[in-house]
């Protein structure tokens, strides 16, 4: 038993090094204006994306950018030596999940109150290369 878990933690560790990606935790967006951004994005190559970031007037599409510009540092550190234009980088999933919730209090008439609820999101991007998966 023990033996089965041990070798199928290493084929998850490897499986996890081969992957290229970066999170972002907290972010004070709801996750549904989020996903707005992230759903033009997805399965698209990496240049293409950025375009369409900076040029889309929506907050969540500057975060989006500059988590976008740390999975592709990221996927740089693991392969050094080899060029990005050359690699054909693309979207291979991104990922928008419910975080945190701020609970606020606002007056409403006649004495009581209603709950705001201020949500926040996690983004996860997985960047991959075309050469790789032929």
């Amino acid at each position: 038993m023990g033996l089965r878990k041990h070798i199928r933690a290493e084929k998850l560790k490897e499986e996890k090094q081969s992957q290229y990606f970066a999170r972002l935790r907290n972010c004070p967006t709801s996750p549904r204006k989020m996903r707005l951004v992230a759903d033009m994005i997805r399965g698209k190559e990496v240049n293409k994306a950025l375009a369409i970031l900076r040029f889309t007037k929506k907050e969540a599409a500057q975060r989006l950018e500059k988590l976008l510009l740390s999975a592709i540092a990221n996927w740089q550190n693991k392969n050094e030596g080899v060029r990005i234009e050359e690699s054909n980088l693309y979207i291979k999933a991104i990922y928008v999940d419910g975080a945190r919730m701020l609970k606020r209090l606002r007056p409403a008439p006649q004495g009581r109150a209603h709950r705001i609820r201020k949500r926040s999101n996690h983004v996860t991007i997985y960047v991959d290369s075309k050469n790789t998966n032929e």
